[in-house]
């Protein structure tokens, strides 16, 4: 962690190893909004929460700019908690472990947590600042961002005082974004009976791991394997064949994050056990040319295990392989006015066993509202034909891009004459809280912006210094400029 210190600007990497320092999951933000609110009272700020936990911060104007606009400065407190299975590491007590390679930050075995901890750490270096020219500043932090965007959802209007919002939470340096996708989230459950193991069956853990992993939005298009679906493919091709009973699937843990590692605890007669080993093997080195250039280091993996002391029912299980192999997962369309820009897509997330019933999570995204309930709906008829039963959330809104924002014109000219280039304007697949704040606040002028953050929502997370450096330079240019 000390490295950090040695990089500039070294008011914002001081900032940002202090919020790395303390725990902050999704809905267990009370850690790092306390530290946030002592940091306002030590420097006399005026702040502010609300019943869903969100947090203002507000810092008068410099000498000057009293009458400017009113600018409001947005990330979330909450971050992915994503580890290897062989790390040792406890999210809810543990500061997140950082070293420095090249030009990145990353952190050991676990998601870095630079989504959107590098957000927080800008505010706190502007609310610090004493050689920024600005207007009246808000600084927004919303809570639960990654698990439903919980604080955006709960906002009320009249907490916010801004005219002009700039969202701290994009990953992309060189390019600005007016514009996301909204999603929906489903979960699938199916109730099952347990049932005696056959006699004479042995057990077998089944698992994939080594998969890249990364942001259900941003990394969609990417060609990325999901460990839900190549292990769920394979016990659908082979059940029959080798009269296997399925005990346990575990894969993937949340919504918005293309699932790394999924096993399965299976039973099988004994004479079976060589046949489906080889057979294993077979579909490993056929998975690999597959995905050959996106993930290098996918492994299949088996081993022996005690019997349990019951099997899922037949019925259950057919329906339940049947689902997950007919589930769509990917990239359903792209769109037909920008570009390069995912329009629609689905993410087959989580599969969990709890109690006597097994959960499948996924969750759809699109820039069409329309699309984004068909895709949804796509998705749930695939279970309601395998006898799950369904729940829905109600959603969040995209957001609609407007090329003609005074604040995107300023931040495109401060761009320009920092590093004599033009930045991209975009719009993003991923969900950003946004739309949801547009809902609040319908004249509210926004743009989001940020360093570059490779592998989000994955223990590969980490975070590029160089553009950091820049990301600073450019946030504290466009608060000059806003008057």
């Amino acid at each position: 962690m000390s490295e950090i210190f040695n990089f500039e600007p070294i008011a914002l990497w001081k900032h940002f190893s202090e919020v790395l320092n303390i725990p902050r999951p999704s809905d267990q933000e009370k850690q790092i909004r306390e530290f946030l609110i002592r940091f306002a009272q030590e420097r006399n700020l005026q702040y502010q929460t609300d019943h869903a936990g969100n947090l203002v911060i507000r810092k008068p104007a410099t000498s000057g700019k009293e009458n400017h606009t009113k600018v409001c400065l947005q990330s979330h407190l909450d971050m992915v908690c994503e580890k290897n299975a062989d790390v040792v590491f406890n999210f809810q007590t543990d500061p997140i472990q950082t070293f420095v390679d090249g030009d990145w930050i990353k952190a050991r075995g676990t998601t870095l947590g630079g989504d959107d901890g590098i957000g927080i750490a800008a505010q706190m270096a502007v609310l610090d600042s004493s050689d920024i020219a600005h207007g009246p500043l808000e600084c927004l932090f919303t809570t639960a961002e990654e698990t439903g965007l919980v604080g955006a959802f709960g906002l009320q209007p009249g907490f916010l005082q801004s005219t002009t919002l700039l969202n701290l939470d994009s990953e992309d340096w060189g390019e600005l974004f007016i514009g996301c996708a909204g999603g929906i989230d489903l979960t699938a459950w199916f109730d099952f009976l347990k049932e005696l193991v056959p006699e004479g069956n042995i057990a077998m853990k089944l698992g994939v791991k080594g998969l890249v992993g990364g942001h259900s939005g941003d990394d969609i298009n990417k060609g990325l394997g999901n460990a839900n679906k190549i292990l769920s493919r394979f016990l659908w091709d082979f059940a029959d064949d080798f009269e296997i009973r399925l005990h346990r699937f575990d894969g993937g843990n949340l919504r918005n994050a293309i699932p790394r590692e999924a096993e399965s605890i299976i039973t099988l007669p004994e004479s079976n056990k060589e046949a489906l080993i080889k057979a294993f093997k077979q579909y490993q080195s056929e998975i690999k040319i597959e995905l050959v250039k996106t993930e290098p280091a996918l492994s299949l993996y088996f081993s022996d295990c005690q019997v349990p002391e019951w099997v899922i029912d037949e019925d259950c299980q057919c329906n339940f392989l049947n689902a997950l192999y007919a589930c769509p997962h990917g990239v359903l369309s792209m769109s037909q006015t920008i570009s390069g820009l995912v329009e629609t897509s689905t993410n087959l997330a989580a599969v969990k066993l709890v109690d006597d019933r097994i959960s499948v999570s996924t969750s759809q995204r699109s820039s069409i509202e329309s699309a984004k309930r068909n895709m949804s709906n796509m998705v749930e008829s695939v279970f309601l034909l395998a006898g799950a039963y369904t729940e829905k959330t109600t959603g969040y809104p995209g957001w609609n891009p407007n090329p003609n924002s005074p604040v995107l014109k300023i931040t495109e000219q401060a761009y320009e004459d920092l590093f004599d280039e033009k930045p991209l304007v975009k719009a993003i697949h991923a969900g950003l809280e946004c739309g949801l704040f547009l809902e609040k606040y319908p004249n509210m002028d926004m743009i989001s912006f940020g360093p570059t953050i490779k592998g989000v929502h994955s223990p590969d997370e980490r975070l590029n210094i160089s553009t950091t450096g820049k990301f600073w330079k450019l946030l504290s240019e466009v608060l000059k400029r806003i008057s």
